[in-house]
């Protein structure tokens, strides 16, 4: 443990441009036992060395295939999760940097959810009449509560269809840890506010009466982004009234009244291809995170297509940034000498159930 750390705290004196010749070199030795996945929030530094590229559901379904024998994921610590789950025993999944989580994730916990689904059962049979679902940006325990308890795991592309399945299994859907998602989600399936109210896990009952409770059709979580928390509805008006042939796209992580203001909403790999087929020469105004935003400017900027962050204020991905040339060197040099450093494994009990979860959804979707 001690010989790993100290060995990387060489790797952080290294300049960028080192690292990034020193991570191809190990690449190719490699070859095909090494693949390197990354999120599109991922820093540019980083992102131009992934073998594969995508957003959360398109990264699930490639974790799945590949036959490499190291995942070595650039993103954040639920990712590499469900990389290890969905791959083969043989397959090791790696996050180079341990430090990079997810706030979102982190704000439902697996004793959290079993307090409140205990307080349900006070008013309801939970077992009989909600569905767990859970973001795919939560922990791999509370996927493994929600293959346990007959739910499913979502994306933000895909949330729509797994809350109309969710409802045809049961009547209610527990939704965590996003609250944003699933309720924007949910008004496109015609729910009203009062049909969504919010469960906050520090209230007893929710803070919500058992009356509301059982009017209730989505039960959404009191957690949310940090990032997409940033972006208002003035920023949308300020950009009509100075473009009114401006295009506003925005992440379903943002709050209702941004994602109702926005001409469209959808996930990251939506977001992208959405602009990608857009006629030359049109401006958009993107309410997703930093990263993303910046690397798709430059790529559309020859097609005449101006691209402008939502907000104001920088906005991006502070524990996906963590993985840094540095961190990604020192794993795959690692690999190379033939140490592996920061395995990600879940337990195989809480794996097995948490696939169940996560294969439920890839049928769905």
């Amino acid at each position: 443990m001690h010989a790993e750390a100290l060995e990387f705290d060489l790797y952080n004196q290294l300049q960028d441009e080192t690292c990034a010749q020193r991570i191809i070199t190990a690449k190719k030795t490699l070859g095909k036992r090494a693949v390197i996945l990354a999120h599109h929030y991922q820093r540019a530094d980083v992102y131009q060395h992934a073998d594969l590229t995508g957003d959360s559901l398109k990264l699930s379904y490639l974790a799945a295939q590949t036959d490499a024998d190291y995942l070595v994921f650039c993103g954040v610590h639920f990712m590499a999760e469900v990389a290890d789950i969905l791959s083969s025993p043989a397959q090791i999944a790696i996050l180079p940097d341990m430090s990079a989580g997810c706030s979102m994730a982190d704000m439902a916990n697996l004793a959290k959810v079993e307090h409140s689904w205990r307080e349900l059962a006070e008013i309801l049979e939970p077992e009989e009449t909600i569905t767990p679902v859970t973001y795919i940006n939560s922990a791999a325990d509370l996927k493994s509560f929600c293959g346990e308890h007959g739910g499913i795991v979502c994306t933000s592309s895909n949330a729509g269809k797994i809350l109309q399945w969710s409802f045809n299994q049961r009547e209610k859907v527990l939704f965590f840890p996003d609250q944003h998602l699933g309720r924007w989600n949910g008004y496109k399936l015609g729910l009203s506010p009062e049909e969504m109210p919010v469960w906050d896990f520090d209230e007893p009952m929710g803070g919500l009466t058992p009356e509301q409770i059982r009017k209730a059709k989505i039960l959404l979580w009191k957690g949310y982004c940090s990032v997409h928390q940033m972006f208002q509805p003035q920023h949308i008006q300020r950009f009509r009234e100075q473009h009114p042939d401006g295009i506003v796209i925005s992440h379903p992580e943002c709050n209702y009244e941004v994602c109702e203001a926005s001409d469209y909403v959808g996930s990251t790999e939506y977001i992208i291809n959405t602009i990608a087929n857009a006629k030359p020469n049109t401006r958009w105004l993107v309410g997703t995170e930093l990263n993303l935003v910046s690397r798709i400017t430059e790529e559309f900027k020859p097609q005449g297509k101006i691209i402008q962050f939502m907000s104001p204020m920088v906005c991006m991905c502070s524990t996906m940034a963590r993985i840094d040339p540095q961190h990604l060197a020192w794993a795959l040099e690692n690999l190379v000498n033939g140490n592996i450093v920061n395995q990600i494994q879940v337990p195989e009990d809480e794996a097995k159930k948490a696939k169940l979860a996560l294969n439920r959804m890839l049928s769905v979707s």
